[in-house]
C-alpha cells in the first residue's frame, strides 16, 4: 500500500496569506449527535444553518475576503440558496460529504457514493468545479489511505482532512503540518492539513474550530504567526453553529456538552480579531498554479 511516505512538501512563500475554511453543517449534523440523533429526521430540526452562514458570509464581505466552504450535499439539498449565495460572493465551494458520515467508517463503495452525490449537486448549485474534500470530523486517519485514490478518481485535486496530531477519535500525527503532494497511483493530490502549533516539542492543534472556542486566543494567534514566518499558508476552520449561542440544546453526555456549547458566546469575536490580524483567502485563490482553476469571481483576496 502507497502511504504518506510519498509526500512532496510545497516550499515556503513568505507572505502568502492563510487559508480560510468553513464546514457548513447544522447543529444537529455533528458526529458527537450521531447517536441521539436520526439522519432519517434531520428534516424534523430547525434548522439555523442559512442564518448562520448569511452572518458569516457578511462578516467576510466586510473584510474583503474569500473562503472555501466545504458543504454538506445534504444542506445543498434542502438549502440550495445558501449554495448559490456562497458562490455568487466570490467563494469556493467544495464538499464535506454527502451525510456527514466518517470515512473511516464506510466501505470504498460507500465513499465513493458520498463523494458522487455531493460534488454533483454542489457543481450544479455553484456553477464551480468542486475541486477540494474534507472528512468529516478529519477521518481519514492512518489505514485508510485508500481514500486519497478514491478522491483522486473522481475528480477532486486537493483534500483538507488531515489534522497532523495524536487525538483518540482522529488524528494523522505522522503527516506534515504544512501543505504538501500525496504520489498515490491514482494521481497526485494536494493535501491541506489543518493548522498546529509547534510548543515545546509537542504539535498543539490550533486550527480554529473548537480550538479557538476552548483556547486561549494567544495559543491560536501564536499558531498561525508562527507559520507565517515560516511562509506556511495555515488552513483555518469553522462550522456555522460554533457562534451561535441561541442554537437548541440538544440531550448529551457531560463531555459532549462541554465541547459543543461550551464558549459559544466567544467564537465571533475570536473570529472577528483574527481576521483584523491575518490575511486570508479561499483554497482555490492561493494555489491556483496546484489546481489549475481559474479562481470564482467576487471576493477580494
Amino acid at each position: 500500500m502507497t502511504s504518506l511516505l510519498t509526500r512532496r512538501i510545497l516550499p515556503p512563500t513568505p507572505g502568502a496569506p492563510h487559508i480560510f475554511s468553513v464546514d457548513v453543517e447544522d447543529y444537529f449534523q455533528v458526529v458527537a449527535f450521531e447517536g441521539i440523533v436520526d439522519r432519517a429526521r434531520w428534516s424534523s430540526y430547525d434548522s439555523r444553518v442559512e442564518a448562520n452562514t448569511d452572518r458569516l458570509l457578511g462578516l467576510l464581505a466586510e473584510r474583503g475576503v474569500s473562503g472555501t466552504f466545504f458543504t454538506l450535499g445534504w444542506v445543498a439539498e434542502h438549502h440550495p440558496g445558501i449554495v448559490r449565495r456562497i458562490a455568487a460572493q466570490g467563494h469556493e465551494v467544495a464538499s464535506h460529504g454527502h451525510w456527514h458520515r466518517r470515512v473511516n467508517t464506510l466501505s470504498r463503495e460507500e465513499f465513493r457514493e458520498e463523494l458522487r452525490a455531493s460534488k454533483a449537486r454542489l457543481e450544479a448549485l455553484s456553477g464551480q468545479p468542486c475541486l477540494g474534500f474534507r472528512a468529516p470530523s478529519f477521518s481519514i486517519t492512518p489505514g485508510h489511505e485508500w481514500a486519497f485514490d478514491l478522491l483522486l478518481e473522481e475528480g477532486f485535486r486537493y483534500d483538507s482532512s488531515l489534522f497532523p496530531i495524536r487525538r483518540p477519535d482522529y488524528g494523522y500525527p505522522s503527516a506534515p503540518a504544512s501543505p504538501f503532494l500525496i504520489d498515490r497511483p491514482a494521481g497526485t493530490l494536494l493535501e491541506l492539513p489543518l493548522a498546529t502549533l509547534r510548543w515545546l516539542g509537542l504539535r498543539l492543534p490550533a486550527a480554529g474550530g473548537g480550538y479557538l472556542r476552548q483556547f486561549p486566543t494567544g495559543l491560536i494567534r501564536r499558531a498561525f504567526r508562527q507559520a507565517g514566518d515560516a511562509g506556511i499558508s495555515a488552513m483555518f476552520y469553522i462550522h456555522p453553529w460554533e457562534y451561535d449561542a441561541q442554537q437548541p440544546r440538544l440531550p448529551c453526555g457531560r463531555v459532549t456538552r462541554l465541547r459543543h456549547y461550551g464558549n459559544l458566546g466567544r467564537t465571533w469575536s475570536r473570529m472577528q480579531s483574527l481576521l483584523a490580524e491575518f490575511s486570508f483567502t479561499s483554497v482555490v485563490r492561493r494555489y491556483p498554479e496546484w489546481l489549475g482553476q481559474v479562481t470564482p469571481a467576487g471576493a477580494a483576496q
